[in-house]
């Protein structure tokens, strides 16, 4: 243990190696993370209910590789909502295929394709919104009486 130069009150102990490597491999891990991170995820609008995620997946692999496809079904009937997403391997293939498919015809539809925006903390979608409401009108006397 060393005594500090600036304030002699303070003591200043040797870093273990053990705190360093830790340290260290944290710090890589992140900055891996950070520059590995080249995938862009990809909102397609507007896709025929007769489409499949594979034909989707077929499509969007003309400008690159594609991690995923994925068509949003409807939880009660089953059928596709109409929309999905890609997750593209590579950003420049991605907004490639952003460039040369949006307005594209697709099995009959015109595609609409934007890179996809994350969600937003606290939205769960569905829901009602603020649309407020009333209670109906004010009525006089007893609720039971026969009119």
């Amino acid at each position: 243990m060393r005594v500090n130069e600036v304030n002699p009150r303070l003591k200043v102990f040797p870093p273990s190696e053990f705190i360093v490597s830790k340290v260290f491999k944290d710090l890589a891990r992140t900055f891996y993370h950070l520059i590995s991170k080249t995938q862009m995820n990809i909102y397609v609008a507007n896709i025929p209910w007769k489409a499949t995620e594979e034909q989707l997946k077929q499509l969007f692999s003309e400008y690159g590789e594609v991690s995923s496809a994925k068509i949003i079904m409807d939880k009660v009937t089953q059928r596709s909502r109409g929309f999905g997403f890609v997750e593209m391997a590579d950003d420049t293939a991605g907004k490639n295929a952003i460039d040369q498919l949006n307005g594209a015809d697709f099995l009959g539809k015109n595609l609409v394709v934007n890179e996809a925006r994350p969600r937003e903390e606290g939205s769960g979608g569905g829901g009602r919104g603020n649309r407020g409401g009333g209670g109906g009108g004010f009525r006089r006397g007893d609720f039971n009486r026969d009119y």
